[in-house]
């Protein structure tokens, strides 16, 4: 009987929208999760069915407990114990974000010069080439 109860920190946890378990606490203790759109603690009990608006860092998530799920698991496995609601929107935005965001390269004219800038200037300032 005990194995059925649930709180909800672990529980998005376990199905990975939180890195650790204390993030996903620390989310419910900010507002960051609500349902109904009420904030709630931590602690509460999940139950199927559930709808959760979760907040985090990355994204808005809008999830229904499909089943639950007590332990952490590959990610493959985990989306089957939750139904995404998010709408489409939200998600187009944040894919175009990722694929816009930093791309390792340094931007032409900007920033400090390279190494072989470098070179170029100081050759050009002592008058030798």
């Amino acid at each position: 009987m005990e194995k059925e109860k649930l709180r909800i920190d672990k529980y998005l946890w376990a199905i990975r929208l939180f890195k650790t378990r204390t993030a996903a606490g620390t989310a419910c203790d900010k507002g960051r999760v609500k349902i109904e759109g009420e904030p709630i603690k931590a602690s509460r009990v999940v139950k199927v069915g559930d709808h959760y608006e979760v907040k985090t860092d990355d994204k808005r998530w809008l999830i229904e407990v499909k089943e639950l799920l007590h332990k952490r698991v590959q990610y493959s496995e985990a989306v089957n114990y939750y139904i995404d609601h998010t709408p489409i929107e939200e998600k187009e935005r944040i894919a175009y974000q990722s694929a816009s965001f930093y791309s390792g390269k340094r931007l032409s004219k900007v920033g400090r010069p390279t190494k072989k800038e470098r070179r170029d200037i100081d050759e050009f300032l002592d008058g030798t080439e």
